[in-house]
């Protein structure tokens, strides 16, 4: 679970709360029309922007934020030097032995084909393939939430000039104008609060995690490689070490 992302749910919106609830009540700022108009205007608009099934696949993408396993670099680069040391020593298929202690399944797929004979160029091309598409599928998962973002405030604006309307149309009724008024502000602060606290910091985290898993399986197959290629494990190790910082690398020797 991603401690970081839960902390900054509850610290954004205990703060917001906190700070509706001083001088008056919470139930001053709820109001089930404008909740409507924001939320079902914006994935109304999502769901014209996006094919149903784009929109279906936003739940798993919106789980991976606050659950995500990932590969630790270290021992990735760690199981890679032993790969190659066992690879020169015994041979490749030797490493049989070793993929079901593997649980990233990019890794893991990688040294299978490696193992079952697969050419360099080949297996490099393969493995990049299908780095492009899982690019690709993080790309439209942070853009949804990204356009969620933008398309929520606009629904708040669209409710205040409902509420506007409704309060201009009912000016000779002054106890109409209140509930008109208040759908008016309210549905800009929903929509706000929706883009700043929820959807683009969202969009935000997916395309950081994306980042750091694209880098991860670059490491990953230039690791493969490497050890297809028969790389002596110090160098493999060096080769290794310039995809991450400095104050990141640990030598297993």
């Amino acid at each position: 679970m991603d401690l970081a992302t839960i902390a900054g749910i509850l610290s954004g919106f205990g703060l917001v709360i906190g700070a509706m609830s001083m001088g008056g009540g919470l139930s001053w700022f709820i109001n089930i029309p404008s909740v409507f108009i924001v939320v079902g205007g914006t994935f109304g608009a999502v769901l014209i922007n996006y094919p149903i099934s784009d929109m279906l696949g936003m739940i798993r993408i919106a789980k991976n934020v606050l659950f995500h396993k990932e590969l630790k670099v270290g021992e990735a680069i760690e199981m890679l030097v032993e790969m190659s040391k066992t690879a020169r020593r015994e041979g490749i298929l030797a490493l049989e032995k070793q993929v079901d202690n593997v649980d990233d399944a990019f890794f893991s797929k990688g040294i299978r084909l490696m193992i079952d004979g697969i050419e360099p160029a080949a297996l490099s091309k393969i493995l990049y393939t299908e780095l492009e598409f899982v690019e690709e599928r993080h790309r439209l998962g942070a853009e949804i939430f990204t356009t969620m973002g933008n398309f929520a405030p606009a629904m708040g604006m669209m409710g205040t000039l409902i509420g506007l309307v409704k309060m201009l149309m009912q000016m000779d009724d002054p106890s109409s104008i209140g509930p008109a008024m208040a759908v008016a502000l309210i549905t800009t602060f929903y929509g706000v609060i929706l883009a700043n606290l929820i959807f683009l910091p969202i969009a935000g985290k997916l395309k950081t995690r994306s980042a750091d898993e694209l880098m991860m399986k670059q490491l990953l197959i230039s690791g493969i490689l490497s050890v297809q290629s028969g790389d002596n494990p110090r160098i493999l190790e060096q080769k290794l070490h310039s995809f991450i910082s400095p104050n990141e690398r640990k030598s297993v020797f």
